[in-house]
């Protein structure tokens, strides 16, 4: 079954050069919304507080070689127009010769989306990486089960995963077909919000990418035992705190306009290399932020 996708070009848009991705050298350039800044994979050494699959596959690429560099604009709660707003002219001056674009899940949340207008709007940014010369990297959207009483989400889901993979195709971009990846069925592959991947899923999706763009890697997936599902009475202690602790607050904070994302800078807006230890970067990057404020306090007070 395929899970990654290159698709050709269309004859009417005519041939486009890029660059091969190769495991030798590159400069990966990531921008997105809490899919790619890595929510759901927590881990205070990292910017944010949270690493992700971007991450993993990045420390990897400089473990293949040390001259990758990488750069990631992801943050959470964003929307397609914002994503291309606040990240695009900042991630396209870097010149990167792979970028991966991951955009329109807030969008697709909205209890109002015009899915085309959207997808519109989605292939107009689309245009903008391929005209860049980079290898460009999408995904679909993971297709949950849910219940009949979310079906309209679902159709949102199915049209913006058949544009996604049309444009790919028309564009020849490299898909990752999310889809596919049946193993996300389990709720162990989730972080307990449902929405985004646990760390185990992270680690998995970054397997795959780096699978098939031919870049070896040494990352560990435990082979789970048969998931098995909870007693009832747990289950329904489950849904409860889901209930108080993730949906209620998603939808205050929807009602009230306040968004994680809106206070938060971007996990490494500068290229670094991974291969010095993505660790000690974020701590040095830390205490620059650290020392900013102190000479800021200073000013102030002066």
């Amino acid at each position: 079954m395929p899970r990654i996708t290159h698709g050709q070009p269309d004859a009417d848009i005519g041939p486009r050069e890029r660059p091969t991705v190769s495991p030798m050298k590159g400069r990966y350039v990531a921008v997105g919304d809490s899919f790619t800044e890595g929510v759901g994979d927590a881990n205070l050494m990292y910017p944010n507080g949270v690493r992700g699959w971007a991450d993993r596959m990045a420390r990897q690429m400089g473990r293949a070689d040390a001259t990758w560099e990488y750069a990631n604009f992801a943050i959470r709660s964003k929307r397609l127009d914002e994503i291309v707003d606040e990240q695009f002219d900042a991630a396209l001056a870097l010149e990167p010769t792979l970028i991966s674009f991951y955009a329109g899940g807030n969008d697709i949340l909205a209890v109002r989306s015009d899915m085309p207008a959207i997808m519109e709007r989605y292939e107009a940014a689309l245009q903008r990486l391929v005209g860049s010369g980079a290898e460009v990297l999408l995904f679909t959207t993971f297709d949950v089960k849910i219940s009949t009483a979310l079906e309209p989400l679902r159709r949102r889901i199915v049209f913006y995963n058949d544009a996604v993979r049309e444009l790919a195709r028309q564009y020849g971009c490299l898909l990752v077909d999310h889809t596919q990846f049946r193993e996300f069925d389990d709720p162990r592959m989730w972080a307990f919000d449902r929405i985004h991947m646990s760390r185990l899923g992270h680690k998995h999706l970054a397997a795959y990418v780096l699978a098939e763009l031919g870049i070896p890697h040494t990352l560990k997936l435990p082979e789970l035992p048969p998931f098995e599902a909870p007693h009832w009475r747990e289950s329904i202690r489950t849904e409860s705190r889901w209930l108080a602790t993730e949906v209620i607050p998603l939808f205050r904070r929807r009602i009230n306009g306040v968004r994680e994302g809106d206070t938060l800078p971007p996990k490494w807006p500068e290229p670094i290399r991974p291969a010095d230890g993505m660790k000690r970067l974020a701590r040095a990057r830390a205490g620059d932020a650290v020392e900013v404020r102190a000479r800021a306090g200073e000013r102030h007070a002066g």
